[in-house]
């Protein structure tokens, strides 16, 4: 999936995707038993009407005895009850597999999207995955379900009613057999058309959907902006795309269509000459040919039903490609075979020994450079440095969301790589600068790192992070939806429930990413307050542009382009008169500049 020149190049041309789906529907063989019971019971009724038909046609109006008539139209009623019936479990029982299926399918990717390592988030647009999980989904269920069982069943109808042509009139039956080679080739050659510019259709939309997510959630950026126009613009080229796609496999599939229907009725027309002329001369009863006619009709009807189910089915093996693609994607960042376990109490010690490190996305620019220090149990580090420094990285490389290329990370003495990453973020919490805040109650919320914590757990998890005050004014309480992504909350407000969600986790280790640079000073006091309460006890390292917000930090290290290149306290630091001292000077003059022109 990181690679889509590749994917376009080596797409599946078979059906072959199809067979993944083999171990979910086996998971309900039960369905899958009545469903093949009632296929067959249907076919076999559907078959068994030429058959009176013949009855009817060469003794019933040829004689004068009603009864024979008679029990012949009650016979053809309980045929058409029982075919009737076998439709109706049909159908129960192939939808529900249908959603079944795909419900489980559902789950498992997004179980396994989850696993993924940022990496290939960083590569990957997430309104695409949606895309995959809901309108590829979407299609599949259509194949497993209706699709599926119409095909089987066509396949049934079809076989047997070539069977029973057979058993009819040999001589007909051979020339259908030689017409059957001439509408089956051209119809495989039309569903490799049909499953390439299905695939091209399926990714076309899943580019648009990918755009209008992202739309969507900056819209008030968007607005403030006026970038309306822009966006519907390259929205409706992104759809105008998807629709030129879906227009080509809708071509494909109507030529597919027609050319299946030709070909088999004017078939029938031919065979239909053939026998007419036989029943002339003597050579066949009207009985049997109309026992012939309605056999080779529905072998015609079968096969066209199935030329128009296999381009379905092509479309579906297009969707099925695209979520195995998903599936089939390996996490960068994987729990090693062994893991060794964290020592138990937790210390809260972290090292970087010399530590080299590129983004997968951009391997040719170094962030990390050989980088080692050490974070001793209990303390507070301050990392500072220009933007691009690389200080974010080294949560990232903490919390095994990457692997360094060189040199170790190690918490509490265990080199990260040979840890269970469930184990090794669950001794660190996080107060990012982007809180990701969820579209769910502020108590889901707080309690999203531990949902099996109390009521009185997370409430005094909100009042030691000052949360408590807001949340217990809004209308519901601790009950309030908060709207997507926190959207009905204040940036005080949210750093304060990420707070609430730190002290509820109860990590050794906490790791505090720009958690007061983008709030005003009223709310940046309370919330500094609060991390003041949440630091205590916790070894922690603090990423600031503020530096009035590490003043107070045991040990300040000094990042320049992925290097320590200065390490000391802030006093010791501004007397050295390096990096530290000139962001101090520019900052707190800069502050003064603001205090007195609000004086003023």
């Amino acid at each position: 999936m990181a690679d889509k020149s590749r994917n376009k190049s080596n797409r599946t041309r078979s059906l072959r995707p199809l067979t993944r789906l083999f171990p979910y529907v086996l998971r309900y063989r039960g369905l899958v038993t009545g469903a093949v019971a009632a296929l067959i019971l249907a076919a076999g009724a559907t078959l068994a009407l030429p058959l009176a038909v013949r009855r009817m046609i060469d003794h019933g109006f040829s004689g004068a005895d009603p009864s024979f008539i008679n029990s012949y139209f009650t016979m053809l009623l309980i045929i058409a009850a029982l075919l009737a019936l076998a439709s109706a479990m049909r159908y129960y029982f192939v939808i529900t597999i249908g959603e079944r299926v795909v419900s489980d399918l559902r789950r498992d990717v997004f179980s396994h999207v989850t696993t993924l390592s940022p990496a290939f988030f960083d590569s990957n647009q997430s309104g695409e995955i949606v895309s995959r999980l809901s309108a590829d989904t979407t299609q599949i269920k259509s194949a497993v379900g209706a699709t599926a069982s119409m095909a089987l069943r066509n396949s049934i109808l079809c076989l047997g009613a070539v069977a029973m042509m057979i058993v009819t009139s040999p001589e007909l039956s051979g020339l259908v057999l030689i017409a059957i080679p001439i509408i089956v080739f051209p119809l495989v050659g039309f569903g490799r058309s049909v499953r390439g510019r299905s695939r091209e259709a399926q990714d076309t939309l899943a580019d648009a959907t990918a755009y209008a997510s992202e739309a969507i959630g900056a819209s008030r950026t968007l607005q403030a902006f006026n970038g309306e126009p822009v966006a519907n613009r390259r929205y409706g080229e992104a759809v105008e795309s998807a629709f030129s796609a879906a227009r080509a496999a809708v071509r494909a599939r109507a030529l597919l269509t027609g050319f299946a229907i030709m070909m088999i009725f004017g078939s029938v027309v031919a065979i239909l000459w053939f026998g007419a002329h036989n029943v002339l001369v003597g050579n066949m009863s009207a009985g049997t040919l109309g026992q012939f006619l309605l056999y080779s009709i529905l072998a015609a009807s079968s096969l066209g039903t199935l030329s128009e189910v296999w381009g379905e089915i092509s479309q579906a093996a297009g969707a099925a490609e695209r979520l195995t693609e998903l599936i089939d994607e390996v996490p960068a960042i994987a729990p090693p075979a062994n893991p060794k376990p964290l020592p138990e109490p937790p210390i809260g010690s972290v090292t970087f020994d010399d530590v080299r490190f590129s983004y997968p996305a951009r391997p040719e620019e170094p962030i990390l450079n050989g980088l080692s220090f050490t974070v001793n149990p209990g303390e507070t580090v301050a990392i500072v440095g220009p933007s691009g420094a690389g200080k974010s990285t080294l949560f990232s490389l903490i919390s095994r969301f990457y692997d360094p290329e060189g040199g170790t990370v190690s918490l509490d003495g265990i080199n990260v790589r040979d840890a269970d990453p469930s184990a090794l973020r669950h001794r660190l919490a996080s107060v990012p600068q982007d809180v990701a805040i969820f579209a769910t109650s502020v108590r889901d919320n707080i309690a999203f790192g531990r949902p099996d914590a109390s009521e009185g757990e997370i409430t005094e998890a909100a009042k030691a992070a000052l949360a408590d005050p807001f949340i217990v004014r809004m209308e519901n309480g601790y009950d309030t939806k908060v709207g997507e992504r926190g959207i009905t909350l204040s940036g005080g407000q949210r750093q304060r429930i990420a707070i609430a969600r730190a002290v509820l986790k109860d990590a050794p280790v906490l790791l505090l990413d720009e958690a007061t640079s983008a709030l005003d000073a009223e709310s940046e006091t309370l919330v500094q307050k609060a991390l003041t309460g949440l630091m205590k006890g916790r070894t922690t390292l603090v990423i600031a542009h503020r530096l009035a917000t590490v003043k107070k930090a045991d040990r300040i290290l000094v990042m320049d382009h992925g290097r320590i290149v200065e390490e000391g306290t802030h006093s010791s630091l501004v007397k050295n008169g390096g990096i530290y001292a000139r962001l101090a000077r520019l900052q707190f003059h800069y502050d003064e500049f603001q205090e007195t022109e609000a004086a003023q």
